[in-house]
């Protein structure tokens, strides 16, 4: 799973490094498709219950599932990328939000609260902790910012498939759901809105955009639970 998450880190370093004004949305699913069949890796979301893409990029009030399409990215843009890996029959997850170029004070503050809240989460997500604390220090923290943290989407477990139990969401209450043991696999992934929580799905099937139109961001790692503490997977 180390080399699943490394192999999904790397590529979407290479994406966040492609995205700037004028960038074809379409080019970031291009560059997975031939960075993954260079390293043998098997792009985990292309066909995943019918998505057509390598990669889910997510822009401005979209939260997750973007589907990349013929459009310029545009200066002050936010922009999600969300990236999977299958490699050896393992999978690693990861999520970023970045500015395109020079953004609004509010969707800079949106992008590092959103990163914060990931690094908390993650801190929480101790052995013998509980799923409630991992939502519970993400919550408590977006929601002192001022902003929201989505409720319909969650974080997950991680394994031979994208989508394993237990359920990861990003709100909770401590001490509540599974407890976290050494051996278990996990994605955190906080979409946080500036707006409201709620959400509504686009006519694509696949997109998710914010139901007020404030600006959203995502980040996400891959982590295990160890003896030691939680170990991010997804790095490059």
């Amino acid at each position: 799973m180390r080399e699943a998450g490394r192999h999904a880190a790397e590529v979407l370093q290479m994406l966040v490094e492609a995205v700037r004004p004028g960038q074809n949305v379409l080019e970031l699913d291009r560059i997975v498709r031939r960075e993954y069949k260079r390293r043998g890796v098997t792009p985990t979301f292309l066909g995943y219950h019918g998505y057509p893409a390598t990669v889910c990029v997510s822009i401005n009030d979209q939260i997750v599932h973007g589907i990349p399409r013929n459009r310029e990215l545009r200066e002050g843009d936010v922009v999600s990328i969300d990236l999977g890996a299958t490699y050896r029959g393992f999978v690693g997850d990861t999520a970023v939000t970045v500015a395109c170029g020079a953004v609004s004070p509010e969707a800079q503050r949106l992008i590092q609260v959103t990163a914060e809240a990931l690094r908390r989460g993650i801190a929480a997500a101790q052995p013998g902790a509980y799923i409630g604390d991992i939502g519970h220090a993400i919550q408590s923290y977006v929601e002192s910012q001022g902003m929201s943290v989505v409720r319909e989407y969650v974080g997950h477990g991680v394994g031979r498939a994208m989508h394993e139990e237990p359920q990861v969401p990003n709100y909770g209450r401590p001490g509540t759901g599974k407890q976290l043991r050494p051996g278990m696999v996990i994605a955190i992934e906080p979409m946080v809105n500036l707006g409201d929580w709620r959400t509504r799905k686009d006519s694509d099937g696949w997109t998710i955009w914010t139901a007020d139109g404030s600006l959203s961001a995502h980040f996400e790692h891959t982590i295990a639970i160890t003896e030691d503490g939680p170990e991010i997977l997804t790095l490059p």
